[in-house]
């Protein structure tokens, strides 16, 4: 399919990643359905794609809601007629102590980083199989390949992820819907921002120095952009990528390797 006739669905779309995921797609001539709990961010970023002359509507949308997740998938199709690439990508992080963690943290972490994955893929698998083909991508993290200190719920959500995929992936294979996740790794956006202030304190250093300490140990010696694991997304979506299904690629500058 060329890429200026595919519909695309992205959920926390309104800054960081899921805005730079949107943003490429909609470079690439895809029409964007722009989701997010945000529903201001969520318009002002279709807005700017509009913009550039590509089509895009904003969408309110927390993954946590089963109806409000169905709901968005019908407005989709009733936009645009079907629904081509679903890219999950709405999560948080919450970075501390495991023994500090309560268990509110717990149940909102897994509800929208796993099984906000599962209600949007489920939903979109539904669409897909009717059309008989499709794409999702699924948002995991290197932390999703291996656990690291203080982020063992975001951790448990991300190995739950890649799981998800690899299952799913094996069951929506004879429909022709392809099924992949993406693994970042420390994404320079406002998020990380806010995570080296919090990891900094745990650590006992200076704002910024948790950070600089982590790009040290990038083989590629620089951060990562919300660019650069847009453009894997965008290859998973395309027809280059069409006899990939199941696997959860590494887009970290070297910090992960399996």
């Amino acid at each position: 399919m060329r890429s200026d006739e595919r519909i695309v669905m992205v959920t926390g779309a309104a800054r960081g990643i899921g805005k730079a995921i949107a943003v490429r797609f909609a470079a690439e001539g895809a029409r964007v359905a722009v989701c997010d709990v945000n529903a201001e961010l969520a318009e002002a970023t279709a807005e700017e794609i509009r913009g550039t002359g590509r089509k895009a509507i904003a969408i309110s949308l927390d993954v946590r809601d089963t109806g409000q997740v169905d709901a968005a998938l019908q407005k989709v199709v009733s936009e645009f007629g079907r629904l081509d690439v679903l890219v999950n990508n709405a999560g948080i992080t919450i970075a501390k102590p495991v023994v500090d963690f309560d268990d509110e943290e717990w149940d909102r972490t897994v509800e929208i980083n796993l099984k906000g994955v599962f209600r949007c893929a489920r939903a979109a698998a539904r669409q897909m199989i009717s059309q008989k083909g499709g794409k999702i991508i699924n948002i995991a993290s290197e932390s999703g390949k291996t656990g690291k200190p203080f982020f063992a719920i975001y951790s448990a959500t991300k190995f739950g992820v890649v799981g998800f995929t690899q299952a799913l992936a094996q069951e929506l294979a004879k429909f022709g819907i392809n099924v992949n996740a993406v693994c970042p790794g420390i994404v320079h956006t406002d998020m990380w921002t806010e995570l080296d202030e919090t990891l900094a304190r745990l650590q006992g250093l200076k704002p910024g120095e948790s950070l600089e300490a982590r790009k040290k140990n990038i083989p590629l010696g620089r951060l990562e952009t919300p660019e650069d694991v847009a453009g894997v997304v965008a290859f998973l979506a395309s027809d280059d990528a069409a006899y990939m299904t199941g696997q959860a690629v590494n887009v970290t500058g070297g910090r992960e390797f399996h």
